[in-house]
């Protein structure tokens, strides 16, 4: 968005070595809170309900902010009661000066409650380097897109990329979108104004907690997508919805899905199991059936994390030996130096981890 400088300014580099970069983006931020030598830095502008306990922010962001292409998640970083926060949500682009964020109130969700009850006009907020796979196709095959609850951001993202850029004109777009009731369905004149616009765009949605239910992700709803085999299939949702559809659409040759809350698999572990972290020294005790990474948390130990989520890979570690089981949807791994992400996977087994 911005072209990035190979050196720094004369001026940046004395403030550096008299004042060091905290001390510098503290003096500058006090002038404007967006300046900064190195920091992707944004201003919320605006803010307003657009669905039950959802909130949409309006962000002007600063010259170091990087928009990540559309559908792909952006960490974002800030400060409750003086403790630093990193969260992952997917953003779309409003202009080169302004994104939108939109996030949904979680049950015991410290930043999201923070966001829809506590965030005002003018709060700065931090972010990290964008990530994600899950990208605007560059085949002109029929896109299917899956979405439950707040798995619609990066959709949203995705179908106004392609309204922008006319593919929606040449390309079929299905978009499948599981809400508990009617009030929760966010983005919805928005879709409603593409489906009459672009006839090859298709909008359902589906309400779980009404007095008429609509049934949950099933096989059945096969029967509504045309030309299945010949389609790319995005899904995106809480873990459970995502383990569903990787169970129904595990023939279609282009897959991608990315689950944004953990909602374990059902297990009966008990007991502990010893963790020997390798570049630490330190071999603990953390319980069977949660995550890795919250078991070292408890030890107080403070492994790299980011989304929490299993997507990132942030936290990601080499696994010398042990066994493990995904908490999304119940793989288990045995084998020696394997990639491990320690958010998403509980320990089965004595384990010795690169940490």
């Amino acid at each position: 968005m911005h072209a990035i400088e190979k050196q720094k300014s004369p001026v940046n580099s004395m403030f550096d070595i008299v004042l060091g970069q905290h001390s510098v983006n503290f003096w500058l931020q006090k002038i404007n809170p967006l300046w900064s030598v190195q920091q992707a830095l944004g201003k919320i502008v605006q803010k307003q309900q657009s669905a039950a306990d959802t909130v949409s922010l309006t962000i002007q962001v600063n010259r170091h902010f990087k928009m990540g292409q559309a559908g792909q998640h952006h960490p974002i970083i800030i400060e409750i009661k003086g403790i630093r926060y990193e969260r992952t949500y997917s953003l779309t682009q409003l202009d080169h000066q302004h994104v939108l964020l939109t996030v949904k109130k979680v049950d015991q969700g410290i930043v999201s409650q923070w966001l829809n009850d506590h965030a005002k006009i003018d709060d700065v907020i931090e972010f990290g380097v964008p990530y994600g796979e899950m990208l605007v196709p560059k085949n002109s095959q029929n896109l299917i897109l899956l979405a439950a609850g707040s798995g619609i951001t990066p959709m949203y993202s995705l179908i106004k990329q392609l309204a922008t850029t006319r593919q929606l004109d040449q390309q079929a777009v299905h978009l499948m979108y599981w809400v508990k009731k009617h009030e929760d369905v966010a983005f919805k004149q928005v879709f409603d104004h593409f489906s009459e616009q672009f006839p090859q765009f298709k909008f359902e949605v589906f309400y779980t907690q009404e007095q008429l239910a609509d049934s949950r992700l099933n096989v059945e709803h096969l029967n509504h997508i045309e030309n299945l085999q010949d389609s790319t299939v995005y899904v995106c949702g809480p873990s459970g919805f995502v383990s569903t559809a990787e169970a129904l659409f595990e023939n279609v040759q282009d897959f991608k899905s990315e689950a944004f809350s953990l909602s374990p698999v059902i297990t009966d572990d008990i007991g502990f199991i010893n963790v020997t972290l390798t570049q630490s020294n330190k071999v603990v005790a953390i319980p069977k059936g949660q995550s890795i990474l919250v078991g070292l948390e408890q030890q107080n130990i403070k492994p790299q994390h980011g989304c929490r989520m299993g997507i990132c890979n942030k936290c990601a570690c080499n696994k010398a030996q042990g066994a493990t089981k995904n908490l999304v949807n119940g793989s288990e791994n045995s084998e020696p130096n394997n990639l491990l992400r320690i958010c998403v996977n509980t320990a089965q087994t004595d384990l010795v981890i690169d940490i």
